[in-house]
Order: C-alpha cells, then sequence, then structure tokens
C-alpha cells in the first residue's frame, strides 16, 4: 500500500509555522493548500483535502513524529500567538454597548464622588455656631 510522505509537512511546522492556523474545531489548517488535519488522542491523523492527497494514509512510523512536531508547533508557536492577541484585546477601545456601558458607569461614578463632596461640605455648614 502507498502512504503518504508527510516530511514536508514536518518540516514546515518548524520552520514556517506561521502558515498553519489552529481552527475552532481543534484542527490544523495548513493555510496556502487548505488541508485539514485532526489529530485523536492517542496522535493518529485524519488529512481532509480537495486533492488527491487525501486519499493516501500517514505511514504509521511518521504518525509520531508528526504529532510531536504538532504539540511543538501549539506549545511554542500558536499558544503564545493567542495569548498576545488575548493581552491586546485588554487595551483595545471599547465598542457598541461597552463602550455606553463604560461612559454611564463613569458618570455614575463621578456623581457619586461629586454627591459625597457636597455631602462633606454640607456637613461643614452644618456645625452650629457657638
Amino acid at each position: 500500500m502507498a502512504y503518504l510522505d508527510v516530511s514536508p509537512m514536518i518540516t514546515a511546522l518548524r520552520t514556517s509555522p506561521d502558515t498553519f492556523e489552529f481552527t475552532r474545531g481543534g484542527q490544523l489548517h495548513h493555510i496556502p493548500s487548505q488541508h485539514r488535519f485532526q489529530f485523536d488522542s492517542t496522535g493518529h491523523v485524519r488529512l481532509d483535502a480537495q486533492c488527491s492527497c487525501a486519499t493516501l494514509r500517514v505511514r504509521d512510523e511518521q504518525q509520531t513524529p508528526l504529532f510531536e512536531a504538532f504539540n511543538e508547533w501549539r506549545a511554542g508557536y500558536w499558544r503564545p500567538l493567542e495569548i498576545n492577541r488575548q493581552f491586546a484585546e485588554h487595551f483595545d477601545p471599547p465598542t457598541g454597548l461597552r463602550k455606553f456601558l463604560l461612559a454611564l458607569t463613569a458618570r455614575l461614578h463621578r456623581a457619586l464622588l461629586t454627591r459625597s463632596r457636597r455631602e462633606h461640605e454640607h456637613d461643614k455648614v452644618a456645625v452650629p455656631a457657638e
């Protein structure tokens, strides 16, 4: 039986990590070729492609090195990229409802601070004269 040689993919995961992405469905997506790879918990891979690449199985001896390269890519490239994106979102200007609620909260905060100051000033005036 003929097998698919995934050594070029293993190399690409290490040398061109930006050509891959991790989809919400948990698949590894190679952007240029549109190939998608689904790994199970044991490290076996299933290839989904629109070309004849999907007709061949990955050789058993290459499953483990491919899974290891994928895990290295995910830990060393994808996860830091995700964390940096999330961090950047913390500093994005707010939009829509969030922006409105923040403005409302800030206005309420100012009003409460002003009210507190007024009550304090009122206490000064209300002191009986001797």
